[in-house]
């Protein structure tokens, strides 16, 4: 017995498209609410600001795409060639009402849309301070090959992908890089900001309570990226005192020499503590990029991934007639 499956006209293939694309949201939405996603689940005020006004662009935007899915099925099936009860116009083509929507209305979300870009552009500022009753904590942060620097210079200490700080205390994150191009992240707690060799950002964070949030770098680098991340530990003051106590006095001194080592490019790196013996340590890593090193001690990292190796051109010799062979093709 042969089933015989009938053909979709164009209206009911239109209105299966659409009904497909409402699926397909509603299961992105149900997956993103019923699972761990870190922006949408902040633990700090900067995350909490940030989700904010994600939501509200999305919302804004929603305005505009739901109705439009929504007149594509109603138009697909009022207008399609087997209604004949439709009234039929063929030389319609204008109406001042239906431009006026359908540009006045994208328009005006275009213009709210601009004025919280404004605002929260200046909110957000990544160089503005938190305002708290308590001192911030200042932490330098060096992306490696591949791994992430955190040193402490107030507290004498640094450590290899961990990073800790008391809750609802700022966090002062001076960052750099000193190997190609990166992004440091911890989605759960603000934005991702660009480490750049020879120069130096900010980014300002805060924790609401304690916990321990995944960090990562959002920037490809290399082969060893995948395994660039790090774990972000929110702790009470007791315990990150106990902690910056326990590292100054039980771990190795990081001092030129021993960075010299640190910065060669690794893989998969564990959680390893240090002393700080040189309180500059991440002045000298910027300085080195400045002309001649800078005078800080440090040489500019030459080691790279074979991806980011280039042979130079070899030059032909006088009297050598292998490259105009090569040219001609012989």
């Amino acid at each position: 017995m042969v089933i015989k499956v009938p053909k979709l006209g164009k209206a009911a293939a239109a209105v299966l498209i659409v009904l497909y694309l409402f699926a397909l949201v509603g299961v992105i939405a149900f997956i993103a609410l019923s699972h761990d996603v870190p922006l949408l689940q902040p633990q700090g005020i900067i995350a909490a600001e940030q989700k904010s006004l994600l939501a509200t662009t999305v919302f804004l935007m929603l305005l505009v795409i739901i109705p439009v899915f929504i007149l594509v099925a109603w138009i697909s099936w009022k207008y399609r060639a087997g209604n004949k009860k439709t009234k039929y116009t063929p030389n319609w083509d204008h109406s001042h009402v239906l431009e006026a929507i359908w540009w006045g209305f994208p328009l005006a979300i275009i213009a709210i849309l601009s004025v919280i870009t404004y605002i929260s552009s200046h909110k957000l500022d990544h160089f503005k301070p938190i305002e708290s009753d308590k001192a911030a904590v200042k932490v330098q942060v060096v992306a490696l090959q591949w791994k992430w620097l955190f040193i402490y210079p107030e507290h004498g200490i640094a450590a290899i992908n961990e990073v800790r700080f008391p809750e609802n205390t700022p966090v002062n994150f001076s960052i750099t890089s000193d190997a190609p191009m990166n992004s440091f992240w911890i989605p759960a707690l603000g934005g991702q900001i660009y480490a750049m060799s020879g120069m130096s950002t900010k980014l300002h964070l805060m924790a609401d309570k304690v916990g321990v949030y995944n960090g990562a770098s959002a920037n490809i680098s290399g082969e060893g990226f995948a395994g660039m991340k790090f774990k972000a530990h929110s702790t009470n003051e007791i315990d990150f005192e106990n902690w910056v106590y326990s590292v100054k006095n039980s771990s190795p001194q990081l001092d030129v020499n021993e960075y010299k080592n640190l910065a060669l490019p690794t893989e998969d790196n564990p959680v390893k503590t240090y002393g700080l013996a040189d309180k500059n340590l991440y002045d000298k890593i910027i300085m080195k990029y400045m002309g001649h090193g800078g005078h800080s001690g440090l040489e500019k990292n030459k080691a790279e991934p074979e991806s980011y190796r280039q042979e130079p051109d070899k030059v032909p010799e006088e009297g050598d007639d292998s490259h105009d062979d090569h040219e001609r093709g012989h």
